[in-house]
């Protein structure tokens, strides 16, 4: 029996079975997330430029005075100054995170000493050597540093802890993404949604404890207490993995790439890993404490070399991710989806 041929479709008609609406848009929205993470990473690390960097003074009452000015004056707002009464002050300061350095002026001689700690970020206390050691030399002074919290032996960058972070935000959407992938975007109805979070909880746990134990004693690393990185790697792999389930939700698979804009994209360059926030721009600046990464890298930072002070609002950002993501979810179970196509549910 003879076949009739199929009318050929023609190039535009093949590319139109080829390539649906749908995919062309999900092209054009990867096209745009690759050119966010060029634009935000180039943006937020190509230029360090101190703002506000908080450098306190420690002289004699005549002389205090001329050296906060002069610091000041450095243009374009770049240092935050004080006055401190004495070097033990200004060390507990800094390991308050209080300040980032504390310029010691000698009164007895011309070398001052500028305390800075590697711990808080070597960028920083680079930045604060450089702007203390001009202002000093205009008055014929030098300036020799003291490291007062200096850096693990494994930690020769002090980029372990943002590591650290990067690696749990990452196993976070990861799953989330499987999860969502391998059952559906959305869960069926609201128990479904709990086993899914009962599930990430699980493996934030084991997230959480796994990379303890590598950047601590098995890599030596970072220190700092294990069950304390433990928690803080739980909340953080939690909170991503609940917001990228509530985003998958909402937008299918759309809230993948939602869950890379929000920790990839805009989460790692503002986090403060490589360049602490005084010498971020503005933008970057003003967002990283809010967002996961940003507040992972601090508390974890925190935990190895500052006494686990002001884990507060680090803790309480990771918190409100993740209730918002798990209350988005129930939510977005109870009711039809409104966003894109009709998701598949579980079976």
């Amino acid at each position: 029996m003879a076949h009739t041929a199929e009318p050929r479709k023609g190039f535009l008609g093949d590319l139109r079975d080829a390539v649906t609406p749908r995919a062309f848009f999900l092209v054009v929205a990867v096209l745009l997330l690759q050119l966010g993470f060029i634009t935000s990473y180039v943006g937020a690390l190509h230029h360090p430029t101190p703002h506000e960097l908080s450098i306190a003074v420690v002289a004699p009452p005549e002389v205090a005075p001329k050296l906060v000015g002069a610091l000041e004056s450095v243009p374009d707002s770049a240092v935050r100054a004080s006055a401190l009464p004495d070097g033990d002050t200004a060390r507990e300061r800094i390991k308050d995170q209080k300040v980032y350095a504390a310029w010691v002026f000698d009164p007895t001689g011309t070398e001052d000493t500028l305390l800075v700690a590697d711990a808080r970020g070597p960028a920083a206390a680079t930045a604060a050597e450089g702007v203390v050691t001009k202002l000093a030399a205009a008055q014929g002074r030098t300036v020799v540093v003291d490291d007062t919290i200096p850096l693990a032996g494994g930690d020769a960058e002090g980029l372990s802890a943002f590591y650290l972070v990067v690696g749990w935000c990452v196993g976070g959407y990861l799953v989330a993404s499987i999860l969502g992938i391998s059952a559906g975007s959305r869960p069926a109805n609201t128990g479904r949604a709990l086993l899914r979070l009962g599930t990430l909880a699980l493996y934030s746990v084991a997230a959480g404890l796994g990379g303890a134990l590598i950047i601590g004693p098995i890599l030596h690393a970072l220190p700092g207490s294990i069950a304390a990185l433990t928690g803080l790697g739980t909340l953080v792999v939690f909170s991503v993995g609940a917001v990228t389930m509530a985003l998958e939700c909402l937008f299918d698979v759309v809230g993948i790439g939602l869950a890379v804009l929000l920790f990839v994209v805009l989460g790692n360059p503002s986090a403060g890993g490589v360049f602490p926030p005084p010498l971020l721009p503005a933008f970057w600046r003003a967002i990283g404490e809010w967002i996961p990464n940003g507040a992972g890298t601090s508390a974890a930072r925190s935990i190895a070399y500052l006494d686990s002070t002001h884990l507060t609002v680090p803790f309480l950002v990771l918190a409100a991710w993740a209730v918002g993501g798990v209350a988005v979810t129930f939510l977005a179970v109870a009711r039809p989806p409104r966003f894109g196509r009709p998701i598949p549910a579980e079976g």
